[in-house]
Formats: structure tokens, C-alpha cells, sequence
């Protein structure tokens, strides 16, 4: 049997080792992977050609590795350049160094270093669920984290999402432990000690961690303030029985541990405290509030939590469908996660219920709910929606695994009414359980294998679609913009994008680039496709290829001044595709003029049959002289 076991751990960890790296190079990258590339290859916006029309192949110089960077270099360019922490990016550096002799593209590197930290967070919830739980429910939480289609979209994401959440994952082991620890009223140095490192290190890979510490700090209060007394724990695996007896923990001994173990941890915020705070009062952030606010804008968070929830277990292809599709698509993922829910519901109710299982569920419960009450703070008291985009939910989605997986492992119960039989088969010896009436109500509905197969198909099949690229397709669509741009393919063209800020140069790097990939293997589109940055301020005022932050109110008067300017090397006709954030349709001038580069003059007019919006709007004009 066990043998058996671990064959299935090793099943379950290669299944989500394939789930994460097929395809893993398929999907475009786009503009938040774009920022990960640049600092990664020890890059920064300063190398990019702004103002000036260049060849698409000027690309492969900006996005080759530069392998004498130091991590300090590239925690110095991030703290100008970005609103991020450097741990992540540094350690990608490091991985891009030690890989670039393999014979595979960037992309493909710069993806697979998450999407290995995806697979050890699938051993890593096992870990969890083994110790909170029971051994079964280890592998149900394993089997959740590797189908999931959530974990799997972050997997595949050149992003700091899989390594805060295998964070998370490890700082909920410890905390668990931690718990147990205060009811012991012992102190395990070396639990304490990695929980105090774990939560460290997470703050330097990703703000929102800090979400995740005081969440922690605020169970473990929590749980001390109102649950004083524990009936019994869950026994060692290697004890064969666990006896009737009730635990009392000293709450000033608990409240003192606790606030030692969290200054400490404040403590090692201290050297980026204020690199942080200058972060968070930047622009950049500022695209998380809504634009013109309405009462929608006020609801919007309480049903997109919810849309986040679902995704979490099944993922079908709603965008880019005919209306009739993607209706049915949507009725079908409520209909399941609906379904799901009122299965789980009764083993929920028998994990809160059974004193070995209770602290564990206690825990985990506390912490998600902390982490919403958070993020609702964020939308209603600092008025930045975060609920719209699910990746964040990242931060407390391994809480939601493992709560999942205990409930698949969790047996029928209620056919011998009187027994308390959970997952661990332990007894109380000479009580019944007062809570067994409720536990039988809620009587799970499936048998534990047939709802475990159920979950672990469909999210086999929804992960196959987001590998395909069906579902949680990339923001702003930098490949299905080059489609529509490659449309003029027959004459030369050149790609202009408006920019006021970096974010919006990474955004048109990845418009580049999604051309390049479908353009650049052909012979002679080299000197046949140009890309150029147009900044949105007074030619004057910008200088060299670099950007001045200090530039205040960006117009699109700017940039037709500063296209007017520009001297670009493409033969009359050519097609030349405008990209401009923000502008509306009619706001596009009819008639656009620049020069070549022998100096002569050349006039474009607006083609009205041909603008696009996907997320930013674009605009095609057909230039002569």
C-alpha cells in the first residue's frame, strides 16, 4: 500500500509536470512578461530604441542575455523602473545563465523556471494536506494543484506568481505547526525560524505577500483569542492510536511568540521599506482604479471573486467565442463549480467537525477569509479593484487547494451513525460526536472516488484548453493585433505605438515581437517591417533613447508632432499602423505626414475600414508621397 501511495504522488506530479510545460512557448508574451524579460536578461528600457523607426531585428539584440549583470544592477534598475521587488528576477537571471547553452528559445526559458516551481508546489501541497490531514488527503491536494486550471495559467506565466505561492504554501506548513506548537506550549526553533524566513524572502518576491503574513499573523491571533482549548490533535503517522485528551494553550506565552516571530520579520523589510513606499504611490499603479467610477464599479469586486473562485476549478473557452458559446461555456462552469460546491459542503462539514481535523480546516478557513477581508479593503477603502484580475488570487488559492483536496479525501459518512470515522480511521474512545448530526446532514453525496475522478477529469480538460490557448488568453492579444497588421503584409509597413510611460513601451515591445514571431522567419522582412516608439511630450523634451519620468501631461498633439519628425527608410507606398492608448476612434487626424529618410516628405491617410481595438485601439493609414 505503500508503494502504492508514492506511485500515485510520482503519477500526480508527472501529470502537472506535462499540464505546465506543453506548449509552454505556444501563447505570445505579453506586456507583464515583456518586464520580465527585460530585467531578467539584465536588460532595462534604456537599450530600447525609443523615437526612432528600427527593423524588427533590432529585437533580438534588446531581448539576448547579458550575463555580467549583478543582482544589485538589476535591484537598482528595477527601483527606477518598475514598481516590483528584485528577488525574483535576480534568481531568473541566474536560471537564464544556466540555461542559455541549451538549444531552446528565450521564451521558452523564461517560462520554464515557473513552470518548474508549479511542479514542486504540487509536492509541496501534498506536504501540507500530508501533515494537516491525513496521507490521502496529500494526494488529493497534490491532484487539485496539478489539474488545476489556474495553477496551470500561472505556471505558464514568465511571471512572480508560482514562486509567492509555493511561498505561501511552505509559510502554511509552518504555520500549522506553529499552532500545534502553542497547544504544546513548546517552541520547535526550526519551524519558527523557516516561518520567519519564508515570510522574509516573500516580501522581496512579491508585494501582495505581505497580504499573505498579516493574513497568517491575523489567524494565528484569531484562533488564539477564540479557540483556547483543543479536544485533541492529529496524530503523528507514525503512532498507531491517538488518545481522548484536551490541550490548553498560556494566550500571553502565545501572543508573545507570535509578536516576536512577526518583528522579526519586519525587521528584514527594513532595507527595501523605502524603495516599497515609493512604489506604491507611483502611476503604474494606478490602472487598477476604474476610470470613470460608477455604482457597477462598486458591485463588480462581489461577483468577480466569485468568477476567480470558478477558474480555480474549471476553465472553458469563453473569450474570442460567438455570443451563443460563450453563454453556454459560462452556464456550464457555474453549473459544475454550483454542483462542486454542494458536494464538498457535507466533508467540509465532517473536517470542521472531527476534533483531528478541525485546527487544520480552522486554520486554512481563517486564512482565506482574512486575505478576502484584505482584498476588499484594497477595492473599498484604497480604491484599487484587484478582484479584476484573478491571477492575484494566487495569494490565497494553495489554502483553497488543500481545503479542496482534504474534502475529496474525506469519506461518506452517516451509515453508522454514532461513529466518528475520519480520514485518519481514529476513534474517541467512549464520546460521540455532538456535531454528528450536522455531519450527517451534510452527508457527502458522491462516493469520495467518483467526485475525485470528476474533479481531476475536468480539470485535465481545462488545462488541455489553456495550454491550447482556449481560455485565459493574453491581455491586449499581441498575437491576433499581429494578424490583423500582418493583413497589409503585401507592402512594407511600420508600426508606430504612443507612449507616456515604460508600461506602455513593454506593452508595444510585445506588439513587436507577436510580429516579429509571425514575420521575422521569411527572407526579407527585415527590411520591410519597422517598429517606432512616438512619445506622448514635446519632441524637445525627450532626448536620445532615453525616457524622461519627470515629463508631465502626455498629448496625442506631441505625437504627431513627433511623428512628423521622424525619418523612417520605407520605400512609398507603405502601410503604417498607429497604437494609441487611450484614444478614441474619432479622435484618429484623417491625414498624418512624416518624413524618409533622404528627407523628402510623406503623407498617410486614415483607411476607415481598417481599426481595431483589443484593450488599446489601432489604426491603420496608407502612406505615398
Amino acid at each position: 500500500m505503500k508503494s502504492r501511495h508514492y506511485l500515485l504522488l510520482v503519477g500526480i506530479i508527472l501529470l502537472g509536470a506535462i499540464l505546465r510545460f506543453w506548449n509552454l512557448d505556444l501563447k505570445p508574451v505579453w506586456l507583464d512578461e515583456v518586464i520580465t524579460a527585460l530585467f531578467s536578461l539584465g536588460r532595462n528600457y534604456y537599450e530600447v530604441p525609443l523615437n526612432e523607426a528600427f527593423s524588427l531585428s533590432v529585437l533580438e539584440r534588446v531581448f539576448t542575455l547579458n550575463p555580467e549583470t549583478s543582482c544589485a544592477q538589476i535591484a537598482q534598475t528595477i527601483s527606477s523602473q518598475s514598481v516590483h521587488p528584485p528577488l525574483f528576477f535576480c534568481w531568473m537571471h541566474d536560471w537564464l545563465r544556466w540555461t542559455q547553452t541549451l538549444p531552446l528559445s528565450w521564451v521558452w526559458k523564461l517560462r520554464a523556471l515557473p513552470a518548474l516551481i508549479g511542479v514542486v508546489s504540487i509536492a509541496a501541497v501534498y506536504q501540507l494536506n500530508r501533515i494537516a490531514f491525513s496521507p490521502a488527503a496529500g494526494l488529493t491536494g497534490a491532484m487539485v494543484m496539478a489539474v488545476s486550471p489556474f495553477a496551470v495559467y500561472l505556471s505558464q506565466e514568465a511571471r512572480h506568481y508560482t514562486l509567492p505561492m509555493l511561498l505561501v504554501i511552505l509559510a502554511l506548513l509552518g504555520l500549522y505547526q506553529m499552532q500545534t506548537d502553542l497547544y504544546h506550549r513548546r517552541i520547535r526553533l526550526g519551524v519558527w525560524v523557516g516561518w520567519m524566513v519564508v515570510n522574509s524572502i516573500g516580501f522581496y518576491v512579491h508585494y501582495f505577500f505581505l497580504l499573505a503574513f498579516v493574513a497568517q499573523v491575523a489567524t494565528l491571533l484569531i484562533n488564539i483569542l477564540t479557540f483556547k482549548a483543543l479536544p485533541t490533535l492529529h496524530r503523528s503517522p507514525d503512532a498507531p492510536h491517538t488518545t481522548a485528551r484536551t490541550l490548553y494553550l498560556h494566550p500571553r506565552r502565545a501572543f508573545l511568540a507570535v509578536a516576536l516571530a512577526a518583528t522579526g520579520i519586519c525587521l528584514t523589510y527594513l532595507p527595501w521599506l523605502p524603495t516599497f513606499l515609493s512604489h506604491i504611490s507611483r502611476p503604474e499603479t494606478n490602472w487598477m482604479k476604474p476610470f470613470e467610477p460608477d455604482w457597477m464599479d462598486t458591485i463588480a469586486p462581489l461577483y468577480q471573486l466569485p468568477i476567480g473562485w470558478i477558474l480555480m476549478a474549471i476553465a472553458l473557452p469563453v473569450e474570442k467565442q460567438p455570443g451563443w458559446l460563450a453563454t453556454l461555456m459560462v452556464v456550464l462552469m457555474v453549473l459544475f463549480s454550483v454542483w462542486l460546491l454542494w458536494q464538498v459542503s457535507g466533508r467540509f462539514a465532517q473536517l470542521w467537525s472531527t476534533p483531528d481535523t478541525h485546527l487544520a480546516t480552522r486554520l486554512l478557513a481563517v486564512f482565506v477569509l482574512c486575505v478576502l477581508l484584505e482584498f476588499l479593503a484594497i477595492v473599498y477603502i484604497l480604491g484599487k479593484d484587484i478582484t479584476s484580475v484573478p491571477r492575484y488570487n494566487f495569494l490565497y488559492f494553495p489554502a483553497i487547494c488543500a481545503l479542496l483536496g482534504a474534502c475529496l479525501a474525506q469519506p461518506s459518512r452517516g451509515r453508522q451513525k454514532g461513529s466518528v470515522k475520519s480520514n485518519h480511521h481514529s476513534d474517541i474512545a467512549g464520546q460521540s460526536d455532538p456535531s454528528d448530526t450536522l455531519a450527517e446532514r451534510h452527508a457527502a453525496r458522491l462516493p469520495r472516488h467518483t467526485l475525485t475522478w470528476a474533479v481531476l477529469l475536468v480539470g485535465v480538460l481545462s488545462s488541455t484548453l489553456v495550454v491550447s490557448n482556449l481560455v485565459f488568453l493574453k491581455p491586449y492579444q499581441p498575437d491576433q493585433v499581429a494578424k490583423n497588421v500582418q493583413t497589409t503584409a503585401e507592402t512594407p509597413l511600420l508600426m508606430g505605438m504612443a507612449y507616456g510611460d515604460l508600461q506602455e513601451v513593454a506593452l508595444g515591445l510585445s506588439f513587436a515581437l507577436a510580429l516579429k514571431g509571425q514575420t521575422g522567419d521569411r527572407p526579407g522582412t527585415d527590411s520591410r517591417h519597422y517598429f517606432t516608439f512616438l512619445p506622448k511630450v514635446r519632441p524637445a523634451e525627450t532626448t536620445g533613447t532615453q525616457v524622461d519620468d519627470r515629463l508631465q501631461q502626455p498629448s496625442y498633439t506631441y505625437v504627431w508632432e513627433n511623428l512628423a519628425r521622424l525619418k523612417q527608410p520605407l520605400q512609398s507606398p507603405f502601410a503604417f499602423w498607429m497604437v494609441a492608448p487611450g484614444l478614441k476612434r474619432n479622435e484618429f487626424p484623417p491625414t498624418l505626414s512624416m518624413l524618409h529618410s533622404a528627407g523628402s516628405s510623406i503623407g498617410c491617410v486614415l483607411d476607415r475600414d481598417r481599426f481595431y481595438r483589443l484593450g488599446i485601439p489601432y489604426q491603420l493609414y496608407r502612406c505615398k508621397q
